[in-house]
């Protein structure tokens, strides 16, 4: 059953309706909603979607609203501090990866001018090239962890069926996974 079947049969408090409606599959243009999500793509290995969506904002808050710069910079004092926290995954190597992502995220930056325009010089990659650069790059990104953070950020097709309404809405927030089938308005448009 795919995601957007079964969010339908999901009860109406469930963190997965704005998550599914809202967030999964649209495009994120800021690099520390970016990184943001990939944190949470990444404590997810292992544990359900559930748990990490209920801890989202307390990963919010341990992680410094996910500014990549402060938590390149965390030292030894932050890492005990995150491994004590009950509010979110206290897996040491998760955790680790986080600390040392975000010090890869500030060099990807600085050469490519953003995450995001890094992300964008690579999105030509199908989902096998795609993991294979994110292990080459990043800690703790195993084939899944790839293919969901590039379907949720919609750089990869597949979020939502064509029959869910939220797929229409993410191919007109400009989707990456889209592009190809989106027709840039014409001269015979603006008139119309």
């Amino acid at each position: 059953m795919h995601y957007c079947e079964a969010v339908l049969k999901m009860p109406a408090d469930s963190p997965h309706i704005h998550y599914h409606q809202k967030e999964y599959g649209f495009p994120i243009y800021d690099d520390n909603e970016l990184f943001g999500r990939l944190l949470l793509e990444i404590n997810q290995a292992g544990l359900s979607w559930t748990t990490i969506l209920n801890k989202q904002e307390n990963f919010r808050k341990a992680f410094s609203n996910f500014d990549i710069k402060t938590i390149a910079g965390y030292g030894e004092n932050d890492f005990e501090r995150l491994m004590a926290n009950p509010g979110i995954i206290r897996n040491k190597l998760k955790i680790e990866a986080a600390i040392h992502n975000a010090g890869i995220i500030l060099k990807l930056q600085s050469e490519a001018g953003s995450f995001l325009k890094w992300l964008e010089s690579n999105q030509s990659k199908n989902k096998e090239e795609w993991t294979k650069l994110f292990r080459k790059t990043f800690r703790f990104t195993g084939g899944e962890i790839v293919n969901e953070f590039l379907m949720s950020i919609g750089f990869l097709p597949g979020a939502h069926i064509p029959e869910c309404p939220v797929y229409e809405a993410c191919k007109l927030n400009g989707a990456v996974h889209f592009k190809d089938q989106i027709k840039p308005p014409g001269p015979s448009d603006a008139n119309a």
